[in-house]
Order: C-alpha cells, then structure tokens, then sequence
C-alpha cells in the first residue's frame, strides 16, 4: 500500500518538509482555496504538485474535488459546475494526479459534538453524541421538521441536556456542528444552515441517489478515458443528521452505485472509521465484495458509544487499533486485494491509504492542531498500521 498523509496546503502547522520522517511518501491534498464548483487553474494545480516533488514526496490523491452543493441538488448552476469538474480532472490528469476523492454529503462534510473530548491516556479524541447533537438541532437550530426526527426517549435526554447548558456551552456546541472543519465550511450562521437547508426539500434518498449516478454518468466515463479513479468517501457519520438524506451509507449502497454506473474509473473511498460506525458493517467484507473498485483507503477506527437510538449510536474516534473495526483483518483483505491486482497485471494495484484522524496525545495538545488531525496521533497511527502492513506481507511472501 501507499503510505499517504494528509496535508491541508501552506498553512497546514504540520510543514511538507517533516512528512518523510513520519513515514509517509505519498501527500493526500487539495486546493481548498477554490469554492466547491469552480474550476481549479492548471497552474495552481502544478504549483502544488512541485511544491510537494520538491520536499521529495507525491501527490498520490486530490482529497477532495468537491462536488458543489449545486450538483447535489440538480441546481442552477449544476451544468455549469460539472463543466468545471471535468475541466479540472482534466488539468489534474495533465499534472500526473491519478486518484480524486470526494464525497457527496449533503451541506456538512461530517460532524462531531466534540472535537477535544479527553481520554483517560491524558489526551483528546473527537466525538459524535446523539443527545447532545438533538440538544442543538431542537433547541438552538430549532429546524421545524426535527421532532419528526427523535424518538421520545432522544427528545427528552435533549431537553435535559440543553437545560443544563450555559451559554458558553451552548457557543461551543454550535461552533463545533456548523463552523466547519478542515475543508468544509467556515463561519456559517445558524440562518446559513437553515436557508441551506431549505435547498434540500423534497430531496429524499432516492432522488439523492439519482442525482449522485446523474453526476457520475457525466463525470465517470471521462475519468476513465484521462486515466483516472474517482472514489466516493462514505458518509460520516452513516445516518441522517437534519433531516438530509444519505446515500453512501452502507456496502449496499456503494454496491449499487458501482453497479449502476460500471465503470472501472467510477470507485470508492474505503473509510473505515465512517462506516464502521454501523454495528452492521463489515470491512474486510466491504473489500472482498468492492475490491477492485477501492481506490483510496482511510484507516482509521471508531467505538460506538451507548445512544438512545439504536440506529444512531455515538462514537469516539478511537486509537487506529482499538475500536470496532477489525484493522488486522481489514488490512490483510487490501493486500490480498493488491496481490489479485498485481497477478491481474493493474498498473494501480498499489491502494493508496492515509492514517484518518487521530488524538491528540504528546505535544499535539499544545500545537495549533486542525480537529482530527494531530501530528503525534496520526503518527503514531501510521506506525501502528504500518506494523500490521509488514506482518501480512511477511505471512505472504
């Protein structure tokens, strides 16, 4: 595999110069000074990839080419928008930049209640809670529709919950759901959400559904003729959250995305800490069944937490390999994976993979770190996999 690190640009406090004694090889970035719909420049796009050749790393995956919120809803400007996407993946493929991720979630990227929850290690980890994110929904959103979405058991532990906030409390909680986190969407008002949200009536999952194999109908067959492999990442958290629909959810929903629009360019973004919230999910499953289509890999592992929905639980961003996910078996099924692919003669039989997220342990605390993605804690979440990596190819060599 390809040992990557995601890195945001030149304001990333972690500098290009220390990726190589980390480990890593690869640089998983983006250009997130262009808005979601716009076409990235050529020349920026090359900027940024002699920037990274010149600290002696590639850049192994554009992580992510948003899709714009236009394309998600068949707006306006969706024609306009899908215009500028092929261009850039044209202008990404003319720089030698193979693999785009990107994700189709509607308005929020994903979403924690706590970015800095702390461990009984001394350090922080991030975390989703259903009650305290109903808490916000209900009671500071106050979105119209929201009751129809708890359960009375939720309903009444939000309304506790919110009771016993302070209004720093209160800042705190809508700042960490809606100010966004590296790569979203920064500084959005309570009436940003809302009016965003309104773009989303009358879109339920199917037609969600169908606008995200619309999109990949235009988009999928000229990656493939410029060499490319688009990979959608999963939805994060795997449930609805305001009411918006999900349609990457699940093996199932990925099966039928890739089936319906079969091409090989057209892949996914194994995210082992987003699916891996459901209680159903099943990762070394997800790659024996998708595997030649898996073009990217996060690895990273999550602990579901008790909720008053089942459907719903809370989850912490566990240590890489501590939570739910089986990260040894999960590894071992993308080596055999690249083994098929090598016997198989695929020039990409090497799966790019990037240590997702991270706590902060060590000096992260006291380093201006982006929530999720400390330099110690994904460190030594690389180390860890790395580890396991050496294991399985010994056992299969």
């Amino acid at each position: 595999m390809i040992e990557c690190w995601r890195w945001f640009g030149p304001d990333d406090p972690t500098r290009l110069s220390d990726l190589p004694q980390v480990g890593a090889r690869g640089v998983v970035t983006a250009l997130h000074q262009y808005a979601p719909g716009a076409e990235w420049p050529r020349q920026a796009i090359q900027a940024r990839k002699q920037m990274i050749e010149a600290a002696g790393l590639t850049w192994e995956v554009v992580e992510s080419l948003p899709v714009s919120e236009a394309i998600k809803t068949q707006g306006t400007d969706a024609a306009q928008h899908i215009a500028a996407y092929k261009a850039s993946m044209a202008s990404l493929a003319q720089a030698g930049v193979r693999t785009i991720c990107y994700n189709f979630m509607p308005i929020l990227d994903w979403t924690r209640t706590e970015t800095h929850a702390r461990q009984p290690h001394g350090g922080t980890a991030m975390l989703f809670d259903l009650v305290q994110f109903a808490a916000f929904d209900l009671h500071v959103l106050q979105r119209p529709s929201a009751p129809d979405d708890y359960p009375p058991a939720v309903q009444d532990a939000a309304r506790a919950a919110f009771a016993a906030m302070q209004d720093a409390d209160i800042a705190r909680l809508t700042r960490t759901i809606i100010a966004g986190l590296p790569g979203a969407n920064d500084g959005w008002t309570l009436a940003d959400v809302r009016d965003r949200l309104a773009t989303y009536d009358g879109i339920d999952p199917a037609q969600l559904r169908s606008h995200l194999i619309d999109f990949l109908a235009e988009v999928a067959p000229v990656a493939e003729a410029l060499g490319l492999r688009l990979c959608c990442h999963p939805d994060d958290p795997p449930f609805s959250l305001l009411g918006l629909p999900r349609v990457m959810s699940s093996t199932d929903d990925y099966q039928a995305v890739l089936d319906t629009v079969d091409v090989a360019a057209n892949g996914a973004t194994l995210c082992t800490g987003s699916l891996g919230v459901s209680p159903d999910f099943d990762a070394p499953e997800f790659v024996r069944r998708l595997g030649p289509r898996i073009h990217f890999a996060h690895l990273r592992n999550t602990s579901r937490l008790p909720s008053p929905d089942p459907q719903r639980p809370g989850f912490l961003e566990a240590a890489h390999l501590e939570g739910d996910t089986d990260m040894v078996a999960t590894i071992r099924a993308l080596m055999d994976e690249e083994a098929r692919r090598r016997g198989a003669g695929r020039p990409d039989h090497a799966i790019p993979m990037r240590p997702d997220h991270g706590q902060e342990l060590l000096m992260d605390r006291a380093r201006d770190s982006l929530p999720g993605y400390p330099l110690i804690g994904r460190m030594r979440g690389l180390a860890e996999l790395r580890g396991i990596m050496a294991a399985v190819a010994g056992a299969q060599s």
